[in-house]
């Protein structure tokens, strides 16, 4: 179970102006209840939230649900292990590959320097007026219309 712990201070702001009907009690705005000891002092209030149960995002468990239902037929098992290997040799070779570009003398500042001038010309091209940024939207929800298949 999950608790948080917050405390908040009441600066002069939040209490009102001295009430003559409460002698020197003014009430506090920010709580709606409750009694300032005189004007201009702080009160500091404490709040304890606690969690009555456990949630999981619907994404994770339908992922590990679909993960169970395809490990638990015998004939895919073979198939999701050997997913699971080229998946760690790729990501492997990959850091490798970087790796030795990396220490190549000027291809890393080569490349470097290609990837200012494109995010330079894409904030030129797509962020800078606002029809640009309108063709980039309609762009962005065309792909995604066609990835989705709607």
């Amino acid at each position: 179970m999950a608790s948080v712990l917050a405390s908040l201070q009441l600066s002069s702001p939040f209490v009102q102006k001295p009430n003559t009907l409460f002698g020197n009690h003014t009430p506090c705005a920010a709580t709606g209840f409750g009694f300032a000891p005189k004007v201009g002092q702080n009160r500091i209030f404490t709040f304890v939230v606690k969690a009555t149960g456990e949630t999981e995002s619907s994404a994770s468990i339908s992922i590990v649900k679909s993960v169970q239902n395809v490990w638990e037929r015998p004939e895919d098992r073979v198939a999701v292990i050997g997913l699971g290997f080229a998946t760690v040799v790729a990501i492997w070779a990959s850091i490798n590959l970087v790796g030795a570009i990396d220490k190549l003398p000027i291809v890393p500042s080569t490349l470097e320097f290609i990837g200012i001038l494109f995010s330079a010309w894409f904030t030129y091209r797509y962020l800078l007026f606002k029809p640009d940024r309108e063709e980039l939207f309609r762009n962005i929800n065309k792909s995604i219309s066609d990835v989705l298949g709607q």
